[in-house]
Formats: structure tokens, C-alpha cells, sequence
């Protein structure tokens, strides 16, 4: 890409970011408050785990194993992200990765058409336009091993509740810690709505930013791409080029410069015995895949 369209898209992946931060900055005291502060971190911090250590390596690429109790809570956390339930998620981003950046990839950049019209087209159904387009065809076939645990089923199904608690949540807890009818507002605002777009954003610019902005250190098929700015914003899954060259791998960050919060629950989860079977490639894996990727 052009610098002009790399500066571009860096424009707008951070400023929904900033209007964000400026919007608190200039409610502080009297519509933004550290209460809400918290809820709009912690809430944004649980639900993204959910995506990423529950949805994403737990449930969809099987990268290390737990128990029930700890399944049902991050398949929980990741359906309070309101991204769609745990088995529609997991079978369109298996599609995603059975085809990535071909045509029949769901959530490509690319394939929209040349020129900057091309792009623009390809960045809009990548980031949030494939939601509107109809499901894949036989998305069931993704998911039969996950359909075979009734207790994932029936959370999945139950997603209405869960989209009711992501947003209920931090109001009781916005009205209990500040004693008025004022902080169950805020707090819905805040740890609610706030919080799911900022959650969304930046899983959506995985599926577009990821796949259009950033390095290409190992050899891969496809577009993916590993990005500073959603590698800290994700908790991990913005080193998207490394997890498409290493799919099955626990930890998205294989450098040791890069933030990986999601593998760090998972490396605490293996430390409390609460994780097994944890899947990291190898050095000499990683070596490989360098070595063969193009100058």
C-alpha cells in the first residue's frame, strides 16, 4: 500500500480511539467519573479475553485445553462481547482461516474491486459490511466437535441472556458503587455501550486493519499481517500474521517485544493447573517458517 493509504487507515482505526478519550476527558467530573473509568476497563478487559482466550484460541483453534467450569466462563465473557454466538463466531472464523483472502474468505479486504474505490469497498466489508451480508454456506460443518458438549450449546443459545448481562452488569454495578440512579446510567454508558463499540472496533480491525497494514515476517498464503497498535488494543491478536503462519499456537506474540495479555492468562491458567496440552511452535519452527518467508 501507498503511504497515503497506510496514513489513512492509521487515521482511522485510532480516532474513534481519541474521540473516546477526549469525550472522557471532557466529561470528567461530571459525566465521567473514575467509577465508570473502571467499568469501561475491566469490562472491556474481561469481554476481550473472552473473544481472545475463550472464542478465538481456546474454542476455535483448540490451542491448549481446560475444564467445564473455565470453558463456560470465558464462552460467557466472549458472548458478553455481543459479537454473535459462541458457534456461529467459531464457524466463520474456522471459514476464515479455510480461505483466507480468497473469495470465499467471509471477511476479506480484499477482491472488491482496484484502486483506491477497490480498497475503500474492500476495508468497509472486511471491517463491518460482511455482517450484513447472508451466512456462509454450511456453517454446521465447522462446529461438529464443539456441538457435541451440551453445556456449549445451550450458552450459545442462550446469547439474548448474556447480551442482557453485558449491559446490566456494569449499571447495578455503576448504581451500587456510587448509591445513585445517576452512576446506573453512567454505568451503562460507559461499561455498556462504550465499552461493546471499542470492543467491537477493534475486533472488526482484525478482520480489515490486519489483513491490509503491518509486517509479513514468516511465509504465508495469504494477507495477514502483524500490527503494533491491535497487538496492545487486542491483548494479543493483532500479531494476526503470526497466528495465521502458527494457527494452533497459544501465543499470537512469539517475539519477545510483543504484548501477548491474552497468552498471559493462559500461562497463569497452565500455573494455577486450570490449562494443559499448551501449543507454542518450536524455535526451530519458527526459524523455518523466517527463513522461508520472501525477502
Amino acid at each position: 500500500m501507498s503511504l497515503g493509504v497506510r496514513v489513512a487507515s492509521f487515521v482511522v482505526v485510532i480516532v474513534p480511539f481519541l474521540g473516546v478519550l477526549a469525550a472522557a476527558v471532557t466529561l470528567w467530573g461530571w459525566g465521567f467519573s473514575w467509577v465508570d473509568f473502571g467499568l469501561l476497563v475491566g469490562m472491556y478487559i474481561a469481554t476481550a479475553l473472552g473473544i481472545g482466550v475463550g472464542f478465538h484460541r481456546l474454542f476455535t483453534h483448540r490451542s491448549f485445553e481446560t475444564n467445564v467450569v473455565v470453558q463456560s466462563v470465558l464462552a460467557i465473557l466472549g458472548s458478553m462481547a455481543i459479537e454473535g454466538p459462541l458457534l456461529k463466531w467459531v464457524a466463520v472464523h474456522r471459514r476464515h482461516h479455510q480461505y483466507s483472502d480468497t473469495r470465499q474468505d467471509p471477511h476479506s479486504p480484499h477482491h472488491r474491486g482496484s484502486g483506491i474505490l477497490g480498497l475503500l469497498r474492500g476495508a468497509w466489508h472486511s471491517h463491518l459490511g460482511w455482517l450484513f451480508r447472508p451466512d456462509p454456506p454450511d456453517l454446521d460443518h465447522y462446529i461438529k466437535d464443539l456441538k457435541q458438549s451440551r453445556v456449549l450449546r445451550v450458552i450459545s443459545a442462550l446469547f439474548p441472556v448474556w447480551i442482557a448481562c453485558s449491559l446490566l452488569i456494569p449499571a447495578v454495578l455503576g448504581g451500587v458503587l456510587t448509591g445513585t440512579w445517576e452512576g446506573v446510567w453512567s454505568g451503562l454508558a460507559w461499561g455498556g455501550a462504550v465499552r461493546i463499540f471499542m470492543v467491537h472496533h477493534v475486533t472488526w480491525s482484525i478482520n480489515s486493519v490486519c489483513h491490509l497494514w503491518g509486517r509479513r515476517p514468516y511465509r504465508s498464503h495469504d494477507q495477514s499481517r502483524d500490527n503494533l497498535v491491535f497487538g496492545v488494543l487486542g491483548l494479543g491478536e493483532g500479531w494476526h500474521h503470526t497466528h495465521h503462519t502458527f494457527p494452533s499456537s497459544a501465543r499470537h506474540g512469539l517475539r519477545w517485544w510483543q504484548l501477548d495479555a491474552s497468552y498471559c492468562v493462559i500461562r497463569v491458567l497452565a500455573l494455577l493447573g486450570l490449562a494443559r496440552n499448551v501449543k507454542v511452535p518450536s524455535k526451530q519452527a519458527q526459524a523455518a517458517q523466517r527463513a522461508a518467508a520472501p525477502g
